[in-house]
């Protein structure tokens, strides 16, 4: 399974306008700007209870004008507005969706636009910067520097076995975007060593993964297991072609506790952190 000490150092931290960031370095140098949010630097719950303080999610249960002034925070910090971004209304699912310049601004300030039923959104606009909510959930980034083509992938545990990032890459493909050319980077998630799972999603896993499951589930010694969401990602991008050298996994855990990332399994309700990225307009050297 996937070790926090052989992934840590392919991601960190740093500050953008004011905010802490999470970020691969392996993308300064390309024509993308791609940052993963925490859960510090915004004004939920007047920096106390479970959306304390950078919750981006309209639908937790937190104050909306405080979610929206936290967008607009991270709007800054990419170097946007938060008119250019687009959210998804995301159901752990597998579905892939292109959007354009036209779709800017759904999902931004009200959950009812958002791209419908997505849990994986594609462009090759610039400026356009998409979205994904997780806190726990695996957020991956893909980007192909050749075609520049991006994309931003939700992936719980039932999106990593019905293998989403395999569907962003085949549609990533209409673009003219190839899996050899894509660099991936695989986001904070539940830590593989406290992701305890039933039977039905150990079954689920091994139909997904077949003679492979091993490398994403092994049993905990309570009659349940132990599921690896890094681990099943990576396994997917690289059976659909993406090479090994390319895919770069942060290694950072969501939870337990208030740590730097909002987690569902250690505090429900609670809010949501995010992979936002972008196309850079001018196809320049990034905000750094």
């Amino acid at each position: 399974m996937t070790t926090r000490a052989t992934t840590a150092a392919a991601a960190g931290f740093r500050r953008r306008a004011g905010l802490e960031v999470l970020t691969w370095p392996v993308f300064d140098p390309l024509a993308v700007d791609v940052m993963v949010t925490t859960r510090h630097g915004g004004v939920s719950g007047g920096g106390q209870g479970p959306y304390a303080t950078l919750n981006l999610s309209l639908q937790t249960g937190d104050e909306m004008a405080d979610v929206l002034e936290n967008r607009r925070r991270v709007a800054s910090a990419i170097g946007a507005g938060l008119a250019d971004f687009v959210f998804a209304r995301q159901v752990h699912g597998a579905t892939a969706r292109v959007v354009s310049a036209a779709d800017r601004g759904r999902g931004t300030v009200t959950a009812g636009d958002a791209i419908p039923d997505a849990d994986a959104l594609v462009t090759a606009e610039p400026g356009v910067v998409l979205a994904v909510l997780v806190a726990d959930c695996v957020p991956v980034v893909l980007y192909d520097p050749a075609a520049r083509v991006l994309a931003c992938v939700h992936a719980g545990w039932r999106g990593t076995v019905a293998k989403v990032t395999r569907s962003a890459l085949t549609v990533m493909g209409t673009l003219g975007a190839r899996p050899a050319d894509v660099i991936a980077g695989i986001g904070p998630g539940i830590d593989p060593e406290r992701y305890q799972v039933g039977e039905d999603v150990a079954a689920a896993a091994e139909q997904a993964f077949g003679p492979l499951t091993g490398e994403v589930l092994r049993p905990d010694g309570t009659g349940k297991w132990l599921f690896d969401a890094w681990a099943g990602n990576h396994l997917t991008l690289r059976e659909a072609g993406v090479p090994q050298r390319n895919i770069h996994l942060a290694g950072v855990p969501t939870g337990p506790g208030p740590g730097q990332f909002f987690s569902h399994r250690a505090q429900h309700p609670c809010g949501r952190f995010a992979l936002v990225a972008r196309l850079q307009p001018d196809g320049g050297a990034g905000s750094r």
